[in-house]
């Protein structure tokens, strides 16, 4: 008995209301049309949603960005001096996606020479940062590989599925005529 007062004390006082079988009825019988108006409010924008708005500027504005140049070391200190009311959290990001992208990775991996905004020489890249972008670039294209193959099995799986319910069913049709014929 105790135990039971117990319950009772931990549950919600609109537990029985909406608990009760008439309250439930109720909302069942309730046929209307929402009249209640439904706004949309409009998320905010994600900061990578930023990031590509700022990226797509860039390449708009700068040839580097827009041939897929190796940018040079400290690219970022030199957009923020151009633009400082640049948000230096949307700029990484931007500069992150241009910098990973398959396109800007090819061209790392051949190029000799880094450039600045206006697709001037900089610096040399060195062989380390070459070797890296090929190693990303055989990463990227064995994951690829990968995946495709697994779709493939995966799509072949389903065919073979496919097959073997196919002929499960004409079997048991043969079956069924079979018998149905014996009767």
């Amino acid at each position: 008995m105790r135990s039971m007062v117990r319950l009772k004390k931990l549950r919600h006082p609109l537990h029985d209301i909406l608990a009760s079988p008439e309250y439930t009825a109720r909302l069942l019988s309730m046929n209307t049309p929402n009249t209640v108006p439904v706004t949309v409010t409009a998320t905010a924008p994600s900061p990578i949603q930023h990031a590509r708005a700022l990226l797509k500027d860039l390449q708009e504005r700068f040839v580097a960005f827009r041939e897929y140049m190796p940018l040079a070391i400290g690219i970022d200190k030199q957009l923020i001096a151009l633009m400082p009311d640049t948000n230096r959290k949307i700029l990484r990001i931007a500069l992150g996606i241009h910098t990973k992208s398959l396109r800007y990775m090819k061209v790392m991996e051949k190029a000799t020479v880094r450039c600045d905004l206006d697709g001037n020489a900089a610096d040399a890249i060195t062989d380390e940062h070459r070797a890296h972008a090929s190693e990303v670039l055989r990463e990227r294209f064995k994951k690829d590989a990968e995946q495709r193959k697994a779709q493939r099995q995966a799509a072949e799986a389903q065919r073979a599925a496919a097959e073997a319910e196919r002929r499960h069913s004409e079997k048991l049709g043969q079956l069924a005529a079979k018998f149905a014929r014996g009767s």
